[in-house]
């Protein structure tokens, strides 16, 4: 009998763990694995490279988890600097592409998994192609920035965007020394925070020397005679000179050769998968940034691009692949970061996304300390609830505050993920100790806080003959 070929398009997270998974179940007699790559590393983590730019991580080998030898050594056939450029999912074949050489070649799979990723977004504007502006996501866009940064000619640095990812790369700069301005159209920094808790971190951000210009969106960069960029302009008229621009816009699913090769992509713009990753097209399966997940409470198709989600869909995939089952149960929208010293998490649905699924819901906010209070090191924080009415069901929940703050969000996503209420999140058996947290953890707090306002909203509604 023929081996059975897997092809592979993707070499970091979902891409490699899906080979990976699929060789551990099949012997190499029986399935063939070859993987392609564009770039010169596998399987690392773009998450940390914000702070490889900023100096926290030593070097880029510190992301790699797993190199392309250690691949080959287990039996998967890795071709790095190669790109797909082709799909044909009638023939079952592939076209590459070998980035050194130029040559272009077929090959063919009776089984494909899309894994290429995201990409950064990059606005259609006047001079946001000039070479002094970057995008980052994968490991060479890190390293050319790092050059750029160390080329001793960038004093000011102007990051377009103030998501997660333009924070981040705010903090990268702020930490070199150079002058900082995040320039955003929303009004708060972090769009998928609630208002209050975006102001909470606005002004965290600025007191740490970081500027932000906010509601204004980046309309061009202005460029000098040699076409470099020397400016950001805004839409209320503000010129921000810049040396360097980097984008923090977020990203977008690198879906251009899958809508040419015919597979369905959804409305959020990520490709149309079941929960075992597989597409609509036969013998086609894809993971990872490019795919759209189900939200867990809104039930909408949305596109997360984390390394977790992706790790996770591609081990769903590699084990359906190798013969066994496995399904991905969808997303939360769990999410942390930092800025210097502010950590920012969330979880759930925000107050706009319960509104959008149509919930009735309370809120709930407190601010406490990471510590007793008495304790060296407490810490500020502040926690918000979003509990539906009546049933008082957690939707979501939203911290921001210093060192020891963003992690106690896992405790409400397993709160949530598990459709447990305020009232039984009060009831956890949360640790304590005067060098972890108060007597009442920011947790239980909110929890108690936002019960109360679950049953003062019954009480309201039956005073006015609403029971």
């Amino acid at each position: 009998m023929a081996r059975e070929r897997l092809v592979v398009i993707g070499g970091d997270a979902a891409g490699m763990s899906a080979a990976s998974q699929a060789r551990k179940r099949r012997d190499a007699s029986d399935l063939e694995i070859v993987a392609f790559e564009r770039g010169r590393a596998t399987s690392y983590s773009a998450c940390g490279i914000p702070y490889w730019i900023g100096g926290a991580v030593d070097a880029e080998a510190d992301l790699i988890a797993r190199t392309p030898e250690q691949h080959r050594e287990a039996g998967i056939d890795v071709r790095m600097r190669t790109e797909v450029v082709a799909i044909d999912t009638v023939a079952r074949r592939v076209t590459a592409r070998d980035l050194e050489s130029g040559r272009e070649y077929d090959e063919a799979y009776d089984q494909l998994v899309y894994a290429t990723g995201s990409v950064p977004m990059r606005p259609r504007a006047d001079g946001f192609d000039a070479p002094n502006v970057y995008g980052v996501q994968v490991l060479d866009d890190g390293a050319a920035l790092i050059a750029e940064l160390d080329s001793g000619r960038v004093e000011r640095v102007v990051v377009v965007g103030g998501g997660y990812i333009g924070l981040e790369l705010a903090e990268a700069s702020q930490v070199r020394g150079l002058d900082v301005t995040v320039v955003d159209r929303s009004p708060t920094p972090v769009g998928t925070f609630d208002p209050d808790i975006g102001r909470f971190i606005a002004d965290a951000v600025e007191g740490l020397g970081i500027r932000l210009v906010l509601g204004q969106a980046a309309t061009r960069v202005e460029t000098g005679p040699d076409g470099r960029a020397v400016a950001v302009h805004t839409a209320g008229g503000e010129r921000l000179p810049a040396d360097l621009v980097v984008l923090g816009l977020g990203v977008k699913p690198n879906v251009a050769l899958a809508q040419a090769a015919g597979l369905p992509i959804g409305d959020s713009g990520g490709i149309v998968v079941d929960n075992r990753m597989r597409t609509r097209v036969d013998g086609v399966w894809a993971a990872g940034d490019c795919v759209e997940s189900v939200h867990r409470l809104s039930g909408q198709r949305v596109v997360v691009a984390l390394g977790t989600h992706a790790n996770k869909q591609g081990r769903v995939a590699g084990i359906n692949l190798g013969g066994g089952y496995a399904t991905f149960p969808g997303v939360i929208g769990t999410a942390v970061t930092k800025v210097c010293d502010l950590e920012v998490a969330r979880t759930g649905l925000s107050e706009k996304e319960a509104d959008d699924a149509g919930y009735c819901y309370v809120t709930a906010s407190v601010d406490s300390t990471t510590r007793a209070g008495y304790f060296p090191g407490a810490k500020p924080i502040r926690v918000k609830l979003i509990a539906e009415k009546r049933s008082g069901t957690l939707l979501g929940a939203q911290i921001a505050g210093r060192e020891g703050a963003a992690k106690r969000i896992d405790v409400l996503a397993v709160a949530i993920w598990n459709e447990m209420s305020v009232d039984q999140v009060l009831g956890l058996d949360l640790s304590y100790a005067p060098p972890f947290a108060p007597v009442w953890d920011p947790v239980l707090i909110a929890a108690r806080k936002a019960f109360e306002a679950v049953e003062d909203d019954i009480r309201l509604d039956v005073r006015n003959g609403d029971a």
